[in-house]
């Protein structure tokens, strides 16, 4: 894979228009192809649809299955390779030697392209490698900004974890919060230890991790209740995901707790929940863009010789925040499974 990056001297804040796409019907989170399902679903891109010749790229994540998040991306990737004439194949394995297994399919099928996360980059980096010794290009999006770079991806679409975590972390200064929980769904995930940390540094108050398994909603509850049972001084609970938002809302309820709830992503569910003011606030960073961007990129590289940053900076997609002073604005998109 050629690429002329520009000078690192450069800071590149690449412009980024994005198409509106009608809802789309998802298959669930295995693997599948786009094709002509996704072409018909995202028929109403106001870019119209591009003439030029037929591509298939694959898109690898690291998502668990029944995650509204990955759903967001996924019609994003959709929409893109409507307008593309892209033909999309996607596939999930949380586990991150079976994700490296499904971009290891991908070389082998000789896709045009992949789109891959990072979530836990040690274990990619081999398959990785292989695909662009193949001369096949690779983006990243979501997770491995740090990372990026170094696999030799093309670009990069996402949110600075670090950088969100920061910033949430000065928020919670604001709120008044003096004790944080900071509940990691997955541990060992790069992406997510980011956030945490992150807000411990900011946060003038105490922080501790509190590790839960993500694939078990009833035990993320009942282990969040056990902590706010057992420290009533947590007047804060920090999430990483809309879901896990939602159930922290419940375990304070079952354990007594006055403890808010701030949370990490969004779903239609959570902008409910802020209008609500069950949820203080959520930090967005715009998962449906980080499909596109992923797809589109793939298209303009082979077909215009494209690359968004210039093989130097990250396309940043986030943070943003959502409280009850926007959220009826990002609302109407959020029930369209778009936000």
């Amino acid at each position: 894979m050629t690429r002329t990056p520009l000078p690192r001297s450069r800071r590149i804040v690449p412009a980024v228009a994005m198409a509106a796409a009608a809802a789309l019907t998802l298959a669930g989170c295995s693997s599948s192809s786009g094709g002509k399902e996704a072409e018909e679903s995202a028929g109403n891109v106001s870019a119209g649809k591009a003439s030029t010749p037929r591509m298939t790229i694959a898109m690898v994540t690291h998502a668990p299955s029944g995650d509204t998040f990955w759903d967001i991306i996924r019609k994003g990737a959709q929409a893109a390779a409507a307008k593309d004439n892209v033909k999309l194949i996607y596939s999930n394995d949380e586990n991150a030697a079976n994700q490296a297994n499904l971009v290891q399919n991908a070389i082998d099928q000789k896709v045009d392209g992949i789109a891959v996360t990072l979530a836990k980059p040690d274990a990619l980096k081999n398959v990785v490698a292989k695909a662009v010794k193949a001369g096949i290009p690779v983006v990243g999006f979501n997770s491995g900004m740090d990372q990026w770079k170094a696999q030799n991806l093309l670009s990069f679409f996402g949110q600075d974890e670090g950088v969100a975590g920061e910033a949430f972390g000065e928020k919670l200064n604001e709120t008044g919060a003096k004790k944080a929980i900071c509940v990691v769904q997955v541990q060992g995930h790069v992406g997510l230890e980011a956030r945490c940390a992150g807000v411990k540094k900011t946060f003038k108050g105490k922080t501790e991790n509190l590790y839960v398994n993500g694939n078990d909603m009833p035990s993320v509850k009942s282990t969040i209740t056990a902590k706010l049972k057992q420290d009533s001084s947590i007047d804060q609970v920090v999430t990483l995901g809309a879901p896990f938002a939602l159930t922290a809302v419940q375990s304070a309820s079952d354990a007594g707790s006055e403890a808010k709830v701030a949370t990490f992503d969004l779903n239609k569910d959570l902008t409910g929940a802020i209008e609500k003011g069950d949820i203080e606030f959520a930090v967005d960073q715009q998962p449906y863009l980080q499909g596109y961007l992923s797809i589109d990129s793939l298209w303009l590289y082979k077909n215009n010789g494209n690359f968004p940053g210039g093989g130097e900076q990250p396309v940043l997609t986030g943070p943003a925040f959502v409280d009850t002073s926007n959220v009826e604005a990002v609302a109407k998109f959020a029930a369209k499974g778009t936000r």
